[in-house]
């Protein structure tokens, strides 16, 4: 891979699961993005079972001869031909895999809505294309080896990830993560969007134990807003009101049925 190809990484997809997708084509719908913020909220408030354990380590810095050694004890440690090269300018490529865990479906562009009898009489240029998308859930084994830069930043592999699948959902709702398994514990930790993946790689070693990557959502615990359309912000605005108008009325019941009970009580006091 040459110098002008520094900002695209290539790719090899290698499917590991003969599961199939749960596929479902349908338009951009209230219910559809009501189900995902049900989902999205339930699980920031429900602590999750079997969760990796973070972890943080070092990642020293290395000198150019240092890097050179690296590669070439690397590539002696590797049973296939995922090598590592150096280039000359210093840099290097190299290959990294990335195990796709996402729990939601995610969303990729479905073909244009045919036009319609009204559509045709306007004439051509006068119809409005209707968005549609096709949700899919992927396949939880689904791994995929990316021939990238050493200086190809964790931020590019997910929206490089994103564009190889066609998935158009905001490249900030889904974090890469680095996962080792050490003492028969397993930790994980969540890249920055600045980091080389393949600098990570060249440090641990080829071994998947060592060191491994996984793309997921990027559950913060808290929603990114930002990361939202703007049909989806106004919809989220709609469910928030029909829940507020909900237990307003909730309260009231309550409060009107207390005072009723305190009423008829007083009622049938004794005078005096």
């Amino acid at each position: 891979m040459g110098e002008a190809d520094a900002g695209t990484p290539s790719f090899e997809m290698t499917w590991s699961s003969t599961t199939s997708s749960g596929y479902c084509s349908q338009e951009d719908s209230d219910s559809e993005l009501e189900q995902y913020f049900t989902a999205r909220t339930s699980l920031a408030r429900r602590p999750r079972r079997d969760q990796d354990e973070p972890v943080e380590w070092e990642t020293p810095d290395l000198s150019q001869a240092e890097i050179e050694q690296k590669i070439k004890e690397y590539n002696g440690q590797i049973n296939s031909n995922l090598f590592m090269s150096l280039n000359k300018d210093g840099s290097y490529t190299g290959f990294i895999k990335v195990q796709l865990k996402l729990v939601r479906p995610v969303s990729v562009p479905s073909s244009k809505k045919p036009p319609s009898l009204q559509d045709a009489r306007r004439g051509p240029g006068r119809g409005t294309a209707v968005r549609r998308r096709t949700s899919f859930y992927m396949p939880k084994d689904a791994v995929k080896h990316l021939h990238v830069l050493s200086r190809t930043r964790a931020r590019e592999v997910i929206e490089a990830l994103l564009r190889k699948f066609l998935v158009v959902d905001d490249p900030r709702k889904f974090a890469l993560f680095e996962r080792a398994e050490r003492h028969g514990q397993v930790y994980l930790r969540k890249l920055s969007d600045d980091e080389q993946p393949l600098r990570l790689r060249l440090l641990a070693g080829p071994s998947e134990k060592a060191l491994s990557f996984v793309l997921k959502e990027n559950d913060s615990g808290e929603v990114n807003w930002d990361a939202f359309s703007m049909p989806e912000l106004h919809n989220f605005l709609r469910i928030l009101q029909r829940e507020e108008e909900e237990h307003l009325r909730q309260i009231l019941q309550k409060y009107s049925y207390c005072r009723q009970k305190i009423q008829e009580a007083l009622h049938a006091c004794p005078l005096g």
